[in-house]
């Protein structure tokens, strides 16, 4: 039986990840950063898997953290497959980049660098669309593809989020290259996350729907949003394990594109009840109300841009057909409002 080291297993993607390897047959051996945590994955597990499924042969745990090396040599022992989802996601920029970027990158050279030492020859890593499109289109291109690489020096590559995961997965590539060309990579890279997560315990990625629903803005910035359901991610990283033709390569996981106020059209039709602005905000408001709000600020260098992202290298090479933006939008809200997140 193949066996999965699975970093980040408590968070939003990393539970959908460890229900769909354990349905796929897969033994897993989650790393969390605390007991607490490991309950409620196992937890997750089995609201989600069928009765009598034996878990306890198949699912167990490893205490680590991204910043330490106690413990990995111990996790990765026995292993056959390494799968990195483990980075921070903040909703806001932090003071400090580095904050951010310390733990992205020395996380992933940390795990690869125990694969290495361990002798483990496949490796899945989930980085982030974030790390391809933070650049100018090449000329006579209308979409970002695997191809292209955020510049961290760019407007919007420059951005702490973006460049965490750019220089992550940058330093994977590069490390695979230089140390470890014996090492099989491939790279997940999501655009914005939605769908029902398994549990009340889910991080930021849901926070674009769960804003739209709270009618918290009265007015909406001229931003688009690329959106992939996270069972879809989840199925990428699954797929990519045996498939000789996703060896060596990068995907882009998206459903498609989306305004922000189409995004909230979606919304007010689903739940027609509630307050839900689909009014665009002129984009001098959205400038000014940066000034005072972290989460505003974020967004100003995607401002009035509305470029898409080509995820058919994972529809032909992976064989996934995405779920439409709507349905994961609407399963994201359903699943705030029936459990009491969005009031």
């Amino acid at each position: 039986m193949t066996k999965v080291l699975l970093t980040g297993s408590s968070g939003y993607i990393g539970k959908h990840i460890t229900l769909q390897l354990l349905e796929a047959g897969f033994e897993v051996r989650a790393s969390v950063r605390n007991s607490v945590k490991a309950d409620e994955v196992r937890d997750a597990m089995i609201a989600h898997l069928p009765k009598g499924f034996d878990l306890a042969s198949k699912l167990s745990f490893a205490l680590l953290d991204l910043e330490s090396d106690a413990g990995w040599a111990e996790a990765i022992e026995g292993v056959d497959v390494l799968m990195h989802t483990a980075s921070p996601f903040p909703l806001a920029s932090p003071k400090d980049e580095n904050d951010l970027i310390r733990p992205a990158v020395e996380g992933t050279l940390r795990a690869l660098k125990a694969a290495h030492g361990a002798g483990i020859k496949r490796v899945v890593l989930t980085s982030s669309v974030a790390a391809i499109y933070g650049n100018d289109l090449p000329a006579g291109k209308t979409e970002f593809d695997e191809t292209m690489w955020t510049d961290v020096n760019h407007v919007v590559g420059s951005v702490p989020y973006t460049k965490s995961k750019t220089l992550a997965e940058k330093a994977a590539w590069d490390y695979i290259a230089s140390e470890a060309p014996e090492l099989v990579l491939t790279t997940v890279n999501p655009v914005l996350v939605a769908g029902a997560p398994l549990d009340e315990h889910f991080g930021s990625s849901v926070s674009v729907v769960e804003r739209v629903l709270s009618g918290k803005d009265p007015m909406l910035p001229d931003i688009s949003f690329s959106v992939v359901d996270v069972k879809d991610v989840a199925a990428m990283h699954v797929k990519s394990i045996n498939l000789d033709a996703a060896k060596g390569q990068r995907f882009i996981a998206s459903g498609g594109s989306r305004t922000f106020v189409q995004i909230a059209k979606t919304l007010k039709d689903a739940f027609p009840t509630r307050k839900i602005s689909s009014i665009q905000a002129p984009s001098f408001v959205i400038r000014f109300l940066a000034l005072f709000d972290g989460e505003v600020k974020a967004v100003l260098p995607a401002l009035g841009k509305h470029i898409g992202v080509s995820s058919s290298k994972a529809q032909k090479v992976l064989g996934i057909d995405f779920i439409s933006p709507e349905k994961s939008l609407v399963e994201t809200a359903t699943y705030l409002v029936e459990n009491g997140f969005s009031k």
